[in-house]
């Protein structure tokens, strides 16, 4: 089982407005020693989640108070590191790509099984606790790539010195790239490796984050400079400038 170093229960926060529903959850994830609260309106959802202590977000979509896609994109707006599974009915198929572009890092279709939802949620946990065990490395804060930035301890990019409007699903890939200079990626690695999981037939996304990806780094989107396309591998990115290492 998952546990945080101090070997308090991990806290799970679900916001789902069908009682029943999250009745069942809370009853299934309780069974594994964790710790549960359930929030059935949007917007006291969203203040719980960023004032609590909690190690994942179970988000249903459909909520009063404020929408289950306005919570997902608020939280990761102040919360880059929170993961968040996402609950959706059949019908929301296109709600369901843009809650992962807006931050979620995981859904699940209602009806689903618990076991399913359990396996979901230990990937999650365990994806969340080998970033944060990669963050207490002496690995680089700060690559530039000819004019770009990328502040990795401040997750933030610049270029020319001007700050990058970047939502977190192109922060994600962007990050990768800068640490991982050179080496190509297929469609197929970005999408487990930013999206969590495989996200079979859905290659678009991958292909429409890199075109907003340059609209927003490249001087020329049409001739690229850092984001290179490999024809018939998939994508690289230029070796760096710059490397500076945080010391804290």
């Amino acid at each position: 089982m998952i546990q945080k170093s101090s070997n308090r229960p991990l806290r799970i926060l679900i916001i789902e407005d069908d009682a029943d529903i999250a009745r069942l959850i809370r009853i299934h994830i309780e069974d594994l020693n964790y710790t549960t609260d359930i929030i059935a309106d949007g917007k006291l959802g969203l203040d719980r989640a960023l004032s609590g202590d909690y190690s994942l977000v179970i988000l249903d979509l459909m909520l009063p108070g404020l929408e289950g896609l306005e919570v997902c994109k608020q939280i990761r707006t102040q919360n880059a590191h929170l993961p968040i599974l996402m609950l959706t009915a059949k019908s929301e198929e296109m709600d369901k790509v843009l809650g992962l572009e807006l931050g979620a890092d995981d859904y699940l279709t209602k009806p689903f099984s618990i076991r399913e939802l359990i396996a979901r949620m230990k990937a999650l946990l365990r994806r969340s606790e080998l970033e944060k065990d990669d963050e207490g490395q002496n690995s680089p804060s700060l690559i530039l790539f000819g004019d770009l930035e990328v502040d990795t301890e401040k997750r933030r990019a610049s270029l020319r010195g001007e700050m990058i409007d970047l939502t977190a699903k192109e922060w994600e890939l962007l990050l990768l790239f800068a640490q991982n200079p050179g080496r190509v990626y297929t469609r197929q690695e970005l999408l487990d490796l930013v999206w969590g999981y495989q996200y079979d037939g859905y290659s678009h996304t991958v292909n429409s984050h890199i075109n907003r990806l340059r609209a927003k780094i490249e001087t020329d989107p049409e001739r690229p400079s850092y984001i290179i396309t490999k024809r018939g591998l998939g994508y690289r990115f230029v070796e760096p400038t710059t490397v500076e290492v945080a010391t804290t």
